[in-house]
């Protein structure tokens, strides 16, 4: 690039609200200091410090919107399964998503403390929670998912 100062970037999709997560990496301070100019304004910058962890940052942040998208059409699909109108399973599904993102964006409170504020002991919660959380559940799959994504991210950085 001519000795141009380069600084590699990868924004989710919700920068276009102001809401993005931007995974950077720049070698050269002013580089670096010119992106997060760049892209604060629309969204947290995570700082990495070797270009390698790029390819974990796509795993984790820059393909999560569609796990997270997948996630609510399962549940909106588990809400018709089990009786709720489509439109019923849409709104209470979408609705609860976001409110609950947006209770842990702004509580500062562990997402497991958040998740034990909702679970009654012998609870509905504490049922569902066996099965997502269980051997082979969300824990488990979503490593899985995040370490395809890294796979495939180093593989199409040849």
């Amino acid at each position: 690039f001519g000795g141009r100062r380069i600084a590699r970037v990868m924004p989710t999709t919700a920068v276009a609200i102001n809401q993005g997560t931007i995974s950077l990496y720049a070698a050269d301070p002013a580089a670096r200091a010119i992106a997060h100019a760049l892209f604060e304004p629309v969204g947290a910058v995570v700082d990495l410090e070797d270009e390698e962890l790029l390819h974990a940052a796509t795993g984790v942040s820059g393909s999560a919107p569609a796990y997270f998208y997948a996630f609510v059409e399962a549940l909106e699909a588990g809400g018709v399964a089990a009786g709720l109108p489509l439109d019923a399973a849409r709104t209470l599904a979408r609705a609860t998503m976001t409110g609950a993102a947006a209770l842990l964006a702004q509580s500062g409170e562990e997402p497991a403390d958040l998740r034990r504020q909702v679970t009654s002991p012998n609870g509905t919660t504490e049922a569902a929670l066996k099965v997502l959380m269980g051997e082979g559940g969300l824990e488990p799959l979503l490593r899985d998912a995040v370490a395809a994504a890294t796979r495939r991210s180093r593989e199409l950085g040849g």
